[in-house]
């Protein structure tokens, strides 16, 4: 997990230092205040992970071509040159760092008419091999076709999405070596947040006939074909499976079903493949969530965050939304070791540079555009209700 994410003269930061929780984070604050970019900064800080899982003598000038790439395919820059990013203005050089949990730690440095980036401090990164995920604010369940098919030109696609999609698009298409029903019921944790996903929902996504479709259902209890019927023996043995029941026998082409439910259906291919395994798989970056959720599904959906988070999956979340905020609030139970941290972005209306707020409670806030236009809104609705 990272603790620490520092940016220096990066695209509109002036001087920005992010202490990040273990379990939840939440970035907000008013559009054009950079919640997007710091969560794809961040992502582009973890590239090595993989790398360094299938080589582990990556020289500087390996990682520099690396992490090059990577930020020039997260944020698409002009002329895609990486002085792009370089904050207007600025006369220093530009400075991306992270720590990670166990000590390690990268950064990089450019100009603004650099070509690549200069690794500057790089201390066990090589030890760090956690891969993150980057779930951007449209959804990509419905794009996953297109995008990974072998006859479409890879250059047309990469045109068009940047690398959080292209990341996302292949990470749906990894397959698990068990299948779902076998790793929830020898998983506890998955036992718990997997079925919620699909209650949420009303069914699954899966991969058929080359896309991803949706089957309506719902997960339950049966009793388990190994238990012995010797009524002895059965208060030794487990007496139930968790299965997946279709109540449908009717496929839909995902494209068919909301775009929220798809949002949902993201996290459950991205669990049941294994690409996030709570404890062990990266950061979890999540861009808008809400995004085409209607608010009603938004406490389950919290619940589901807090749960992954209580199992070690640390999760970064950037939002407009104060549905999904009060909930975080209302729902985090210290008793469960929640924790939840909350930065709020806003621009200095003196040196109009962004500046931070960050807190562990969200009403002691004291810069939140949310909070404040909600406010707003709850006077106005006072005042006509009043005459």
């Amino acid at each position: 997990m990272i603790e620490r994410l520092e940016l220096r003269n990066f695209t509109a930061f002036n001087g920005l230092i992010l202490d990040l929780s273990p379990k939840v984070n939440v970035i907000i604050g008013e559009n054009g205040t950079g919640k997007t970019h710091l969560l794809k900064a961040a992502y582009g800080l973890c590239a090595g992970a993989p790398l360094f899982k299938n080589k582990s003598d990556i020289s500087g000038d390996e990682l520099e071509v690396v992490l090059t790439s990577k930020l020039l395919r997260l944020f698409m820059p002009l002329e895609d040159k990486v002085g792009k990013m370089h904050r207007q203005g600025a006369t220093d050089r530009a400075y991306l760092s992270a720590r990670f949990a166990q000590g390690q730690k990268i950064a990089a440095t450019f100009f603004n008419n650099s070509k690549a980036l200069a690794i500057q401090d790089r201390v066990n990164y090589e030890q760090y091999q956690a891969e993150a995920v980057f779930i951007p604010t449209k959804e990509v369940l419905s794009l996953v076709k297109g995008m990974t098919e072998e006859t479409h030109d890879q250059k047309t696609v990469e045109l068009i999405f940047d690398d959080g999609y292209v990341d996302l698009a292949n990470a749906l298409m990894k397959t698990g070596h068990e299948d779902t029903e076998a790793k929830i019921n020898l998983d506890p944790r998955l036992n718990t947040i997997i079925p919620q996903l699909v209650s949420l929902i009303g069914g699954r996504y899966q991969w058929e006939n080359g896309g991803f479709c949706f089957q309506a259902g719902k997960y339950a209890e049966k009793a388990s074909p190994k238990r012995t019927k010797a009524k002895a023996a059965q208060m030794y043995q487990d007496s139930t499976i968790t299965e997946f029941v279709a109540t449908s026998g009717h496929l839909y082409s995902s494209g068919m079903t909301a775009e929220g439910f798809r949002k949902i259906g993201i996290l459950y291919r991205l669990l049941s493949n294994g690409t996030i395994s709570p404890g062990s798989s990266g950061p979890l970056f999540w861009d808008e969530p809400e995004s085409n959720m209607n608010p009603k599904l938004m406490k389950l959906l919290v619940q589901i965050i807090l749960e992954l988070s209580r199992n070690g999956q640390q999760v970064i979340l950037g939002t407009h939304d104060y549905v999904l905020l009060k909930w975080l609030d209302l729902l985090a139970d210290k008793g469960q070791s929640d924790h939840v941290r909350y930065h709020s972005l806003y621009r200095d209306e003196e040196s109009n540079e962004i500046r931070i707020d960050t807190s562990d409670d969200y009403s002691a806030l004291s810069k939140s555009a949310i909070s404040n236009t909600f406010a707003e809104l709850y006077d106005e609705d006072v005042k006509r209700a009043l005459g």
